[in-house]
């Protein structure tokens, strides 16, 4: 995807705690702000029935939120307000309101006015679901696990604020996605079986506690493979050989990687998997500044009893795009797909998709079969 320059915005490095961890690690945030910025909004300004359309590289472009109802419009009418002003970049005074209005949205940002740089946003109109509602709930439960997760962590040498990943991955949930990853900490099957027992009768990945000490080993296998928690987390999602192929082409700064690594999986989902983490852990920690005062559930006591497949709940309607899921579990390839696409349209990710139906690379090829869910 061509990209073109944006003005440096000068904000420190911050360090991210949440209120149960004691211990005040600092995580790399510079040259990430923005997107940090848009994940927090996601979190605590846009609820379920809230479709935000913005640009899927500069995810803080937010030209406005719409309704499963009307998005189709109002997508196209943002879009023909970009070329609007593409073709009246000589004549400005001459542009409706509305294409504007898009105009300041877009200069609010740094961006420039060019044919090169709107070309790029009409191509990369994205939208994303508000999780307000499901997030408020994902910070109440919690209540029953953080402390443990963060002991757990803390024992692996991993950050303690990764004890709160599950926020991101599941709300705290032991749910079972529509592509397979099942508990709180989201394992697929083919990862899961490399720190976990897996079999028809027994699943460990629901078990809060062994799940939470795999991916605290797992976490902690991407760092001694990549040497940066930046990649390491962004490998939980992505994976970690795709990773290590970035980081092979473009070092270890994980925001070089995002603007110039060009491999066929590493879209919307892995490039903002990071970011996300931050902004949750950032509203964790003042979370009654955006949800007022919560009552967090307990702590668990006692033993988890023994865990068996069928107690796996389905998972809530996750965040996704536009594109409406589709309730086979089958898709057929078309031509022009990639699996950053399918993954977009189905609300998943590439890594579901890769483990979902075993496939060693990123290559797919029209008429191809896929499991979705």
């Amino acid at each position: 995807m061509k990209r073109f320059p944006i003005l440096a915005i000068l904000v420190s490095a911050f360090a991210v705690a949440s209120p149960v961890l004691g211990q005040d690690v600092k995580l790399q945030v510079q040259g990430l702000e923005q997107r940090v910025d848009f994940w927090k909004k996601v979190f605590t300004q846009y609820g379920k029935d809230d479709l935000i359309i913005h640009d899927g590289f500069y995810v803080n472009l937010i030209y406005e939120s719409a309704t499963s109802y009307d998005v189709k419009v109002r997508v196209n009418s943002i879009r023909e307000a970009l070329r609007e002003i593409r073709e009246k970049l000589d004549a400005p005074d001459t542009r409706s309101p509305f294409a504007q209005k898009i105009a300041e949205a877009i200069t609010a940002q740094g961006l420039p006015l060019s044919t090169a740089s709107l070309n790029t946003l009409i191509d990369n109109l994205h939208t994303q679901q508000g999780v307000k509602e499901r997030f408020r709930d994902g910070v109440v439960r919690s209540g029953r696990y953080v402390e443990e997760f963060r002991q757990i962590v803390k024992n692996a040498g991993v950050p303690e604020e990764l004890a709160l990943l599950p926020l991101v991955e599941s709300s705290f949930e032991n749910v079972k996605s529509r592509a397979g990853a099942v508990g709180i900490w989201q394992f697929m099957r083919g990862t899961g079986r490399q720190y976990l027992r897996i079999t028809n009768s027994v699943d460990e990945r629901l078990d809060p506690t062994k799940a939470a000490t795999a991916a605290a080993r797992m976490l902690r296998d991407n760092y001694n493979a990549l040497g940066e928690w930046p990649l390491a987390v962004t490998a939980y999602n992505h994976g970690r050989a795709g990773m290590m192929r970035a980081k092979g082409e473009f070092g270890s700064d994980l925001v070089t990687i995002i603007n110039d690594y060009k491999g066929p999986v590493f879209g919307y989902a892995s490039m903002n998997f990071y970011s996300e983490f931050l902004a949750a852990v950032e509203v964790y920690k003042n979370y009654p500044q955006f949800y007022g005062d919560l009552v967090l559930d307990q702590p668990r006591q006692g033993k988890a009893a023994p865990v068996q497949l069928a107690s796996a709940k389905p998972a809530p309607k996750a965040a996704k795009a536009a594109s409406p899921a589709s309730v086979a579990d089958k898709y057929k390839v078309k031509p022009g797909d990639s699996l950053w696409i399918v993954a977009q349209r189905f609300g998943t990710s590439i890594r579901s998709l890769m483990e979902l139906n075993n496939l060693k690379e990123s290559a797919i090829y029209a008429g191809q079969i896929l499991l979705v869910k």
